[in-house]
């Protein structure tokens, strides 16, 4: 028994408590660019110092002067390459500290969403949201039409109005706020997609090929819910299942609630989450796109 504690003799405390803190941050480290764009710049940036590992030791003069030259800039290169993913991390370590939880507020932020989302498949009123979560999107914001307001049934539904003028595009959401509308997306080329899906699902799946982004898709054609996570799509689901995977994904309880009330062709009307399909709303049909595709 001494025998074998004999070489971990030297070991105090403070040294395992070293190499568990070392652990920790590696681990939260991974977890954070687990699925996102970082992980694959993260294999690249480990290649590069493997390269310049070998052509230490293995003298390749040339290719050590290059790496030697480049190395003290490669910090800040990976500052810029991770910006996002740094910014977020400090974000959670300071909700952490400060005990913070989700606020009833933003429960009932997407919970308009699901509302909306009902009121839009009775009426066949094609629409595109898209929540963000851990990766920025202020790229795709900037495409759009600034609005920075607090979500709401009542927003979303004029927003996706046929007659207004911000119906086409992506409504773009951060926190319980719309950033902006009419916001424009990179189209999924996955060619595994169905033919059937328009350019409306193809950008709801793009974004989330790009991004950790969930995409709720609403069809002009046929008025079914879609939900696009992770460049894959759930198609044809219910208001009850487009509520339980939100609550899932975001990790909040999305709370049943009815319908207020709906503005439908300038006349207001009450919307109940369980009454009947409607009629649907005469709808602009872009001549640019082929007759039964969704846009």
């Amino acid at each position: 028994m001494t025998r074998f504690l004999a070489p971990w003799a030297h070991v105090s405390v403070i040294s395992v408590l070293d190499i568990l803190l070392v652990a920790v941050i590696i681990y939260e480290f991974l977890m954070l660019i687990r699925g996102t764009r970082a992980a694959p710049m993260l294999v690249g940036v480990a290649v590069l110092a493997l390269a310049f590992y070998f052509a230490r030791i293995g003298e390749l003069s040339t290719l050590n002067w290059l790496l030697s030259k480049l190395f003290p800039y490669v910090v800040f290169a990976l500052i810029v390459v991770f910006q996002s993913e740094i910014r977020h991390a400090l974000a959670r370590l300071g909700t952490r500290l400060s005990f913070s939880r989700s606020s009833s507020s933003e429960a009932d932020a997407y919970d308009d969403i699901v509302l909306a989302a009902n009121l839009f498949s009775q009426n066949q009123t094609g629409a595109l949201i898209v929540i963000e979560r851990d990766i920025g999107l202020r790229t795709y914001i900037e495409s759009g039409v600034p609005l920075d307001a607090r979500i709401s049934y009542d927003l979303l539904a004029t927003i996706f109005r046929p007659s207004a003028p911000l119906h086409d595009g992506a409504v773009i959401v951060q926190g319980e706020r719309v950033a902006a509308a009419a916001c424009f997306l990179p189209l999924s080329m996955n060619p595994v997609l169905s033919t059937q899906l328009g350019t409306r699902h193809r950008a709801g799946i793009g974004i989330t090929e790009e991004t950790d982004a969930i995409a709720v898709i609403l069809s002009e054609e046929s008025g079914a819910i879609s939900l696009a996570v992770a460049g894959k799509i759930e198609r044809d689901m219910s208001v009850e299942q487009l509520r339980e995977r939100l609550s899932g994904l975001l990790r909040r309880y999305v709370a049943r609630s009815t319908l207020p009330t709906a503005i439908t062709n300038g006349t207001e009307r009450i919307a109940d989450v369980d009454s009947p399909p409607r009629a649907s709303i005469p709808r602009n049909i872009d001549p640019g796109l082929h007759p039964g595709v969704d846009r």
